[in-house]
C-alpha cells in the first residue's frame, strides 16, 4: 500500500512503499537502502539477477530498482521476466550503461525509467516519487477500455493494438507512447511532454530517444496503410490523427 501525506505544492508527498533493490554492488545497495529507509520506505535487497527475479515475481513490491550488470541473470532478462507476470509494478533501471542502445533496450524490455551511475540520491528519490505517483494516478482512474482512431484500435486492458483487424506487435514503451498519443488525439504533443510522461521526470531531453520510438511506431502503425496516423509538426512535436494520406 502506498500512502501520500501532503506538505507543500513543490514537495508534495512522502511515500510509504515496499521497494526491491536488485544490485550486486553491496555498498551501493546499502547506501540506497539506508537513504530510502530514512524516508520511511520498506526495502528488500537481492544481490543477483536470479534471486531478484524470484523475489519480484513471488512478493508484492510497489517499485523495483534494477541494475543491468548482475550475476546469474542480467537486468534486461530480469525486467523481461517480471513483465511477463506483472505489467503494473514500476521498474527503474539504475546502471552505469548509458548508451542510447542500452536505454532503448531497457525500455523495450519494460523498464519505466533509467538513471545512470554515478547518481545523486535526491534525483533517485525524485524519480521514485514520480513513478509511484503515476502508478497511484493510473489505479485511481477508470479508463476507457478501448480507443479507436480510424482503423486503429487500442485495448487498454490488454495493452494491445490492432490496425485494420491485424495485431500490431509492440514493446512496452512503444505501447505506452502510442496510447499517450491516442489519448491526446488531434493535439500536438511536444517532445518534452513525451519524455516527461513516457520516460519519467528529468529524463535527458538532449537524447533522440523520442524520435527513435516515433520511427519504430510509424513502421508498425503506418507502413503499408493508405492513411497516416502519426504526423510530425516541425518545431512543435507529434500528433496522432487520421486525416492525411500516405504519399
Amino acid at each position: 500500500m502506498i500512502k501520500f501525506v501532503c506538505f507543500s505544492q513543490e514537495k508534495i508527498m512522502e511515500e510509504v512503499a515496499r521497494i526491491l533493490i536488485i544490485e550486486d554492488e553491496k555498498k551501493v545497495a546499502a547506501f540506497i537502502q539506508k537513504g530510502l529507509e530514512e524516508h520511511n520506505f520498506k526495502v528488500d535487497l537481492a544481490y543477483d539477477g536470479l534471486s531478484g527475479k524470484e523475489m519480484a515475481i513471488k512478493e508484492h513490491y510497489d517499485l523495483i530498482i534494477l541494475d543491468i550488470k548482475l550475476p546469474l541473470m542480467d537486468g534486461f532478462e530480469v525486467c523481461h521476466a517480471i513483465r511477463k507476470t506483472n505489467n503494473q509494478v514500476p521498474i527503474l533501471m539504475l546502471t552505469a550503461l548509458g548508451s542510447l542502445e542500452d536505454k532503448v533496450k531497457g525500455f523495450d524490455y519494460g523498464t519505466d525509467d533509467y538513471l545512470l551511475k554515478p547518481f545523486e540520491f535526491e534525483e533517485l528519490l525524485v524519480r521514485i516519487r514520480a513513478l509511484l505517483k503515476r502508478t497511484v494516478q493510473r489505479s485511481n482512474k477508470e479508463p476507457e477500455t478501448t480507443i479507436q482512431i480510424a482503423d486503429l484500435v487500442i485495448d487498454r486492458n490488454a495493452k494491445t493494438a490492432t490496425r485494420a483487424g491485424k495485431k500490431v506487435e509492440l514493446t512496452a514503451k512503444e505501447y505506452a507512447l502510442l496510447e499517450y498519443l491516442a489519448l491526446n488525439e488531434g493535439k500536438v504533443v511536444s517532445r518534452l511532454e513525451l519524455t516527461e510522461k513516457i520516460w519519467g521526470i528529468d529524463f535527458d531531453t538532449g537524447t533522440n530517444v523520442v524520435d527513435v520510438y516515433i520511427n519504430f511506431l510509424r513502421k508498425k502503425i503506418d507502413t503499408g496503410f493508405p492513411k497516416r496516423l502519426i504526423h510530425t509538426r516541425v518545431g512543435m512535436g507529434y500528433i496522432l490523427k487520421a486525416d492525411e494520406e500516405n504519399p
